[in-house]
């Protein structure tokens, strides 16, 4: 039973890393592809190249082809990728960050009623 359990914890995390390779892979192509009609292409044969090893069943060489391929995504990387303006790294994250706790803003400076 142990084997048992211990072959489906494998093929659960060789799931959850091939399921994360292919996300970063895919906003990689996305960070690639100056236009959305080069990216749809880039990502079909990206998708093509996970399909191709998706009915292997041998656990080592599973391991191994992700092994090559987070090596291969790796180097792939954009030195400068894409984000959000908004998201943390973005060019308007905090920009007008709240004010502190305590602190009134008075709208109508200048023109209080005296």
């Amino acid at each position: 039973m142990s084997t048992t359990a211990g072959y489906l914890a494998r093929r659960a995390a060789q799931k959850e890393r091939v399921r994360l390779l292919y996300r970063r892979a895919l906003k990689d192509t996305l960070n690639w592809a100056v236009h959305r009609h080069l990216f749809y292409q880039d990502a079909s044969d990206l998708r093509d190249k996970f399909e191709a090893n998706r009915n292997v069943e041998n656990l080592d060489v599973i391991d191994r082809l992700i092994d090559d391929a987070e090596a291969q995504q790796r180097n792939f990387q954009h030195p400068d990728p894409y984000i959000v303006p908004w998201a943390p790294g973005g060019t308007k994250f905090t920009r007008n960050p709240p004010p502190p706790e305590g602190i009134e803003i008075i709208y109508n400076y200048g023109k209080e009623d005296h």
